[in-house]
């Protein structure tokens, strides 16, 4: 009995799913261009009128190459990306605070500068 490679299987999985998107998409209107073995693309229009495209690349990772090659963990990336979202976050409003933090400060320079000027102003009047 013959046995199929592991590529192979992966060609076969990542065709199934990629067949099960499309038909979904298909019998939801939308049109489906098949762009490579493992990609299509659906025309769209955004909320302007602009023609643009959505692609869809489907994928059966293996993991990391070489001795000690890890093999790919779906949910340690998905633990990853959302660690990334949180840290992108903080910095984020980390970044606002510190401007906010910043206009206030020249506002107040610029203020007291206003404020100096005058008096300046009122004592060589005066």
């Amino acid at each position: 009995m013959a046995t199929i490679s592991r590529k192979a299987l992966r060609e076969t999985l990542r065709t199934s799913y990629l067949d099960l998107v499309s038909k979904f998409l298909a019998e939801n209107g939308e049109e489906i261009l098949r762009t490579k073995s493992n990609e299509i693309a659906l025309p769209c229009v955004d909320a302007e009128g602009n023609d643009d495209f959505v692609v869809i690349s489907f994928k059966v990772p293996t993991g990391e190459r070489g001795e000690d090659g890890a093999a790919y963990d779906g949910y340690a990336e998905a633990e990853d990306y959302t660690l990334k979202c949180a840290e992108k976050t903080a910095k984020a409003k980390e970044a606002a605070e510190k401007k906010a933090k910043k206009i206030a400060k020249d506002k107040a320079e610029r203020e007291a500068r206003a404020k100096a000027k005058a008096e300046h102003k009122a004592k060589a009047e005066g």
